[in-house]
């Protein structure tokens, strides 16, 4: 059961994006990103898809972007993480009962994959899925992410809807809603510190009982 394939070019806009962004860039890393964390975590992170300057460079999710701050410090502070940095893939952070994905493993043009795009990668996504022990929790930054997870699992769209700290229970293991902690939304203050804190908060309660 395969969930990453670091050779995948089985999309060729992101493919030759790829290409492009890596001849620009040759010190970077320009290929799908891996999974990172423990393989047998209880806690998921669900992402949208490697940033340019953060996963895309470093090879690990959410690392060297803004994205990360605020992710590995609830991380580091509800006890999912040996640090509140990360840096880059050397720094020696480890992740504790926690593994963070994207639904997308491959940078897109300006942040935006296309639906095709979107479900040629689900599969991956639906297998990682499938290894999670009984009464996990999965985080899902966004809607795009949400809705990647409710596709894997065959479910309807319908019946799983989109919003901030909304829970819902998908039978093998529970999803729990959160705006991404992207710049735009923290610097708007769509996703203030308070708001995540409290998904953190509420996922380290779930796994406790």
């Amino acid at each position: 059961m395969t969930i990453f394939d670091r050779n995948c070019r089985a999309c060729p806009r992101l493919a030759g994006f790829l290409d492009d962004v890596n001849e620009r860039y040759p010190d970077y890393y320009c290929r799908p990103v891996p999974p990172f964390g423990a393989p047998d975590a209880r806690f998921l992170i669900v992402g949208l898809a490697p940033g340019m300057h953060g996963a895309n460079r470093s090879g690990r999710p959410f690392t060297g972007d803004h994205a990360g701050i605020l992710l590995y410090q609830m991380l580091h502070k509800y006890g999912f993480s040996t640090c509140e940095h990360s840096e880059a893939v050397n720094d020696g952070l480890e992740l504790i009962d926690c593994r963070i994905t994207n639904a997308v493993k491959c940078l897109p043009p300006d942040n935006k994959p296309v639906g095709a795009e979107i479900n040629t990668c689900n599969r991956f996504l639906a297998n990682e899925l499938q290894t999670l022990p009984p009464g996990s929790v999965v985080v899902a930054l966004g809607g795009i992410a949400h809705r990647a997870i409710v596709k894997a699992m065959e479910l309807r769209q319908a019946d799983y809807r989109f919003a901030h700290a909304a829970l819902h229970d998908l039978g093998q293991f529970r999803v729990l809603d959160s705006y991404h902690c992207s710049r735009y939304n923290t610097n708007t203050r769509r996703l203030t510190e308070a708001m995540f804190d409290a998904i953190f908060a509420e996922v380290r309660a779930l796994l406790d009982k």
